[in-house]
């Protein structure tokens, strides 16, 4: 398979690296990262190192590129941007995609495969997700700091059987894969606590640690998790009936000092996908007329502040 890992950030950087490490250049599959600026260049001189709580190690893509038409005709296309540049990216690479190629995104939001079906007239569009804290060090070097590494992809109809050669790669590569057939629950179990924390964590500027000792910030954050659970169930999606439980529990599984990426891009000034999890919450609420007046305060005041 021709494989393009696009956006070479913490995600992609971490599952891409693993796979070029696994299959380089004249492996069994093809490896190519879409990328841009110091970084690429620092691929393309010296490969991409990756460091990881399992150790380090330096992979080389068969390219690392900026240009759509370098990529080719590709199998598999792993989308690992911010869901505020995912529009435009899938856009650009348009040129690499065909009928049949594989389209995976593991960014934070839900409707992250709706998003590129809108923009895409082509491809056969998948959900997936990651549970990873990674960044990107400087150019060449992206680093893993926590999170399990898992990732869940699979189709919303529930089929199988066309995409478990992807697993089995993934797999190979010793990336912890598992495709699922109820990939959207998968999807929006992980917003029920990613979304929250974001939300909190940015608003009072504190670690999740003081969120959860912290009465008014847990409270905030209870709220938001609720509402979470009540937009679920208004898009009929099957979430447990202690997923706002379930959700504290992973927000627990962190260390007491970390923060969330989001707080960390409103803390430096740069972008956020605000609009992508919050924004969301609040737009889909008006459209399915479910209150969620927890989220709409906490998105105001950010979006006020960011303005």
């Amino acid at each position: 398979m021709r494989i393009g890992i696009i956006g070479l950030g913490g995600v992609g950087g971490f599952y891409g690296g693993k796979l070029a490490r696994r299959y380089g250049p004249g492996g069994e599959h093809d490896i190519l990262f879409f990328c841009r600026g110091a970084h690429r260049d620092a691929v393309r001189t010296g490969g991409l190192r990756v460091i990881s709580r399992e150790g380090q190690f330096v992979a080389h893509p068969l390219a690392a590129t900026d240009d759509p038409d370098e990529l080719g005709s590709l199998d598999v296309v792993l989308f690992c941007v911010k869901g505020y540049d995912l529009a435009g990216v899938a856009e650009r690479v348009r040129p690499a995609i065909r009928p049949d190629s594989m389209l995976v995104p593991l960014g934070n939001g839900v409707n992250n495969d709706q998003v590129i079906s809108q923009v895409l007239d082509t491809g056969d569009c998948l959900g997936g997700c990651v549970y990873i804290s990674s960044h990107i060090e400087g150019p060449g070097v992206v680093e893993q700091t926590g999170g399990s590494c898992k990732l869940l992809f699979g189709s919303r109809t529930g089929a199988m059987e066309p995409y478990r050669g992807l697993e089995a790669l993934s797999r190979q590569a010793d990336i912890d894969a598992t495709l699922t057939p109820t990939i959207l629950e998968d999807v929006w179990m992980k917003f029920a606590f990613i979304d929250p924390v974001s939300g909190v964590t940015s608003l009072f500027a504190c670690s999740i640690g003081e969120v959860l000792h912290d009465p008014r910030k847990r409270a905030v954050l209870d709220g938001m998790m609720a509402e979470v659970a009540l937009l679920a169930q208004a898009e009929d999606v099957g979430l447990p009936d202690d997923v706002v439980e379930q959700s504290l529990g992973k927000v627990r599984a962190f260390p007491a000092d970390a923060k969330s990426s989001m707080q960390l891009d409103v803390e430096a000034g740069r972008r956020s996908e605000l609009d992508t999890m919050l924004g969301y919450v609040v737009e889909e609420g008006r459209r399915l007329e479910v209150r969620t007046p927890v989220h709409a305060a906490v998105y105001d005041e950010l979006k006020r502040r960011l303005s």
